[in-house]
């Protein structure tokens, strides 16, 4: 990779812990990281290029994802794209007896439906690289507890999708998933504020007795993308410390 030609990664939900992270890691290795979200592009974040976007639009609005899509493509100048990271994700949280029809949609829009539109809608950019899409899943896929209904339904669809997008799109790209147990964001922490607690029993669950680091998740992506392990395709790999076990 030379400064003059680097590689090219797109990354959703950049303005979160998780994303941030990822944006840093990948820009620190030499891609032009092309960052979303729907928000302003916040202070500090190491990219390139931002365009923000609101993803439950792009899945139900094909004029303005024509729109998203058209920015993203001007950003790459017609040189492919090189990774796809499909990090953004909304966590609704309710029961069975309390989940609406506006709580679904809004959950499948954007952790589900919007990976699969950006993969498509991106397919001849990534194809013309070999490139690699990286979709961050959650533990959520495999287990999950009460009040997750929503969110661990969208996750476990999204692992499958990863499967089956890795069967009908290889060799063209690659296709896989990080499933991430709790991971040390200030969104956790947040809610964890009135019961310190209950954050240390979170920890304990796990055989590793601490919770994950966005930076874990973010160098794991990267492996995925850039650590010459070009067979790992239509993979859903554990980050969880050992709790699924």
């Amino acid at each position: 990779m030379s400064a003059a030609d680097p590689r090219r990664a797109l990354i959703t939900g950049a303005a979160g812990g998780i994303g941030r992270v990822l944006v840093e890691v990948f820009d620190a290795a030499g891609f032009e990281v092309i960052a979303t979200d729907s928000t302003p592009r916040p202070e500090g974040l190491a990219c390139a290029h931002y365009v923000c976007a609101d993803l439950s639009r792009l899945v139900s609005d094909e004029v303005y994802a024509d729109g998203v899509i058209a920015a993203i493509r001007d950003r790459l100048q017609g040189n492919g794209l090189h990774a796809l990271v499909n990090n953004a994700a909304i966590q609704v949280l309710g029961g069975t007896d309390s989940l609406s029809r506006k709580d679904w949609r809004i959950t499948l829009d954007v952790n589900l439906l919007a990976p699969f539109f950006l993969t498509q809608a991106l397919l001849q950019d990534l194809s013309a690289t070999s490139g690699s899409v990286v979709n961050i899943g959650s533990i959520h896929a495999r287990l999950t507890k009460k009040g997750f209904v929503a969110y661990a339904t969208s996750k476990a669809a999204l692992a499958g999708m990863t499967r089956a997008l890795a069967v009908d799109l290889g060799p063209r790209i690659r296709v896989n998933a990080i499933e991430p147990a709790a991971v040390e964001t200030e969104m956790l922490k947040a809610g964890f504020s009135m019961k310190p607690e209950r954050y240390q029993q979170l920890k304990g669950f796990h055989p590793q007795q601490r919770i994950g680091h966005p930076r874990e998740v973010a160098r794991l992506a990267l492996a995925m993308v850039n650590g010459g392990i070009d067979f790992l395709h239509g993979a859903c790999v554990g980050l969880d410390g050992g709790i699924g076990s």
